[in-house]
């Protein structure tokens, strides 16, 4: 432990941000880092717990610890390489995991945890300034294929640990570049996508094959990957949006979030209107925007509204505010239920809870508002609050309610493999095997809408199961 009374003498002083005005001006990252000296004295704080309930926040059980000292004695190479010991891609989570680790530090009991996430980002962000990040190419081949289907944090994950084992690895993705919803569901101000090409060069470099503009199902069938590999991973992620089930939902100006975000990480990436927007421009400048929805998605959606240039954003949410701080007795060590204003919220939106959506209303197809009224919550369930109707103006609604699971047609019907009762691929946490014993499944296929950190957690177990199946036995870790 590197100093006992660190948490003393030190109070939580988390990173800081560029001022609203300002960045609301472009689409970069706008955390302002610590110093050196400054994270030396965070990490100090860490308790070194005889219990580190921080390592059950965190699903990829980083040892949060081991590298908090390293960080305090300036060992940083070694810090390094104990994050990586248990997450390929630490620079993914340190800026859009909500740091569960942190809820479960001790020292949250006084709503002052330890800055864990900042000090990994300062961890990882050193790797690859002093080019400590290289790639790890395996000793020798093992002469084994497989093919792993989607370049999410879990897909990416698999592929990494299966070609460090010295398997040939093809790892397909749909979109014409590779990342997932990392690269087209989170906006840029969140996380630059830089950092997802460095990592694929990483890999690349490391033995995997990227296929991308190549859906599996459509541009290359199931039995075609089967015939050619010694094994399949479905690593897809849960795409199935939730849909608005209400009158006039069927109008041009409602939309989903997924499309709006995607659209413009596109221009962002230099992609012309054209490509970026095959159904035509979907912009929320100048218009009263409605964000349906009051999770990370729909944060991200207002974020991005107000760089457009918005004439008003509101978010809706049907579930009831939460208290703006949680019973530590009843919910510590575990996630709890309180309110969150993220960066997002910060920059301007009107956020409204207890509010079920009625009808879009609108004039000759096109959406004008969003008739909507207050209920009353008891336990769980539901009660319309009579003569509460109203009506908020609205030319773009955006639906971010969340995604139901994995899309069924094309691969999954033909992969044939059992569904769970929540319509996810069938597969449990010991082998990740699906009904096809030459077919495994992770991350949000498997587990449902989730975590960048459960999805890399999933991703790493997998591959550990397909080595193991391949060669017998395995060295990669769980």
């Amino acid at each position: 432990m590197g100093k006992e009374t660190g948490f003393l003498e030190l109070d939580r002083q988390d990173r800081s941000y560029a001022a609203p005005e300002e960045r609301l001006q472009h689409y970069k990252e706008f955390t302002i880092p610590h110093s050196e000296g400054e994270l030396k004295g965070q990490a100090s704080r860490c308790m070194n717990c005889g219990i580190p309930y921080c390592h059950n926040g965190c699903p990829v059980n980083n040892i949060i610890p081991d590298w908090n000292h390293l960080v305090y004695t300036n060992e940083w190479r070694e810090a390094l390489i104990n994050l990586h010991s248990t997450n390929n891609f630490p620079e993914f989570t340190c800026r859009i995991c909500p740091a569960p680790c942190e809820a479960a530090c001790t020292l949250n009991i006084t709503d002052a945890p330890v800055t864990i996430k900042s000090i990994e980002c300062a961890i990882v962000d050193k790797g690859w300034e002093e080019g400590w990040i290289t790639p790890q190419p395996p000793k020798q081949r093992t002469g084994k294929t497989v093919a792993v289907v989607g370049s999410g944090p879990a897909g990416m994950a698999c592929a990494q640990q299966l070609a460090r084992a010295g398997h040939s690895v093809t790892l397909f993705e749909k979109n014409d570049r590779v990342g997932g919803l990392m690269r087209y569901g989170i906006p840029d101000f969140k996380m630059e996508k830089h950092l997802i090409n460095r990592r694929a060069g990483q890999m690349e470099a490391e033995g995997v094959h990227f296929r991308t503009s190549t859906e599996v199902g459509v541009d290359i069938s199931m039995k075609t990957l089967k015939e050619n590999f010694d094994a399949v991973v479905l690593s897809g992620g849960a795409e199935e949006a939730r849909q608005l089930d209400i009158p006039g939902a069927e109008m041009s100006g409602v939309r989903l979030a997924m499309e709006f975000l995607t659209q413009q990480n596109k221009r962002n990436a230099g992609d012309d209107e054209q490509r970026a927007a095959p159904r035509g421009t979907l912009t929320a400048t100048g218009k009263d925007v409605i964000v349906i929805g009051g999770g990370d998605t729909g944060s991200d959606c207002v974020g991005t509204s107000n760089r457009q240039g918005a004439k008003s954003v509101t978010q809706l949410e049907i579930m009831p505010q939460p208290p703006e701080k949680e019973d530590k007795l009843l919910t510590w060590p575990h996630w709890p239920l309180k309110m969150r204003t993220s960066s997002s919220h910060e920059e301007g939106v009107d956020r409204d809870f207890s509010v079920l959506t009625k009808r879009v209303v609108g004039e000759n197809g096109k959406v004008t508002g969003l008739e909507c009224v207050r209920l009353e919550w008891e336990g769980r369930e539901m009660k319309e609050v009579e003569g509460s109707n109203f009506t908020l103006p609205a030319d773009l609604i955006l639906l971010a309610m969340g995604f139901t699971g994995p899309r069924k047609t094309g691969m999954l019907d033909q992969a044939a493999v059992e569904h769970d009762a929540r319509g996810n691929v069938k597969a449990n946490t010991i082998d990740y095997r699906t009904s096809d014993e030459n077919v495994w499944a992770c991350g949000d296929m498997r587990r449902g809408q989730s975590l960048v950190v459960w999805a890399i957690r999933e991703g790493r177990q997998c591959a550990r199961s397909v080595d193991e199946a391949l060669m017998g036995r395995t060295d990669l870790p769980r």
